[in-house]
């Protein structure tokens, strides 16, 4: 996943910073204190962290209802990963952003709330909640995170927004995953997301993303609840890594290949073939 450029980034992170001071202060009493950071619940049930459901173990345990065709592709993607490969999560090994809504399982999230728009900060992904009353747009422009209108709503009638409803729809840019393990989505991007926010009844520092799939590489919608838990660091410690700095994956048509230590070229599966030289002069031997 990709930040962009670190001059965009931190224009972003001093705008955000500006209007969060201004926001608070006018949102005080009415919205939800959803300030802090939030840390992915993730139970240690083995395998990649990255997964939908959090509560089940990743891969074929997540027990998605894919259609035999894309349980197929998952199967073949899982394949190609045992051998080193990144199967159908290609797109991450090239610092693609991971979109919805793999974007929702990262391991640290921050929620701002302003009267018209809710931004959730994944720390290398943006999603931005409209909630000023606006339709949906005629013509979409495809994105990773899709676009997201959402209505908040007073449950108990305290005068306070207990739940932040949201659907998310396209077109989306692709190939997306529910997880690490390349767990399709449908190759038309034509996905479509609901959701409910809200903090637990019994914890304020638990929150519950209720979340719904609505997607043609699944049977029927697919619902999870994915909860994440408030840091008590006052002053947490938001990365600043970009996936561009942390990866050793190099990305040669649809082959993944290492980069070693040394700054060579490795190949990522055994016996894979080189990649195509034919560009460069060949020695002669």
């Amino acid at each position: 996943m990709l930040f962009g450029s670190a001059t965009g980034m931190f224009a972003l992170a001093a705008a955000l910073t500006v209007m969060i001071g201004g926001a608070q202060a006018a949102n005080e009493g009415k919205y939800p204190n959803w300030r802090g950071q939030w840390d992915t619940y993730s139970p240690r049930l083995g395998g990649q962290s990255i997964k939908f459901d959090p509560n089940k173990a990743f891969g074929p345990a997540q027990q998605a209802p894919l259609t035999p065709e894309y349980q197929k592709i998952h199967e073949e993607s899982m394949a190609d990963q045992a051998k080193g490969g990144q199967g159908n999560f290609l797109d991450h090994a090239k610092c693609i952003p991971g979109g919805m809504p793999s974007m929702m399982s990262t391991p640290t999230q921050e929620y701002i709330i302003t009267p018209e728009t809710t931004y959730i900060s994944t720390g290398s992904d943006l999603r931005r909640i409209f909630t000023d009353g606006r339709p949906w747009p005629a013509d979409l422009v495809p994105t990773y995170q899709g676009y997201a209108i959402g209505k908040w709503i007073d449950e108990d009638g305290d005068g306070v927004y207990d739940v932040l409803e949201v659907e998310t729809r396209g077109p989306f840019k692709g190939p997306r995953a529910h997880d690490a393990t390349g767990l399709p989505l449908h190759f038309d991007n034509e996905s479509t997301f609901k959701e409910r926010f809200h903090l637990d009844k019994n914890d304020s520092n638990l929150l519950h993303d209720e979340i719904t799939v609505f997607d043609h590489a699944l049977t029927r919608p697919w619902s999870v609840d994915k909860t994440y838990r408030r840091n008590p660091n006052p002053y947490p410690s938001f990365s600043r890594v970009s996936c561009m700095e942390g990866t050793n994956q190099v990305v040669i048509g649809k082959e993944n290949y290492f980069l070693s230590a040394d700054g060579l070229l490795m190949p990522a599966k055994k016996d894979q073939a080189p990649p195509d030289l034919k560009y460069f002069k060949q020695t002669q031997k």
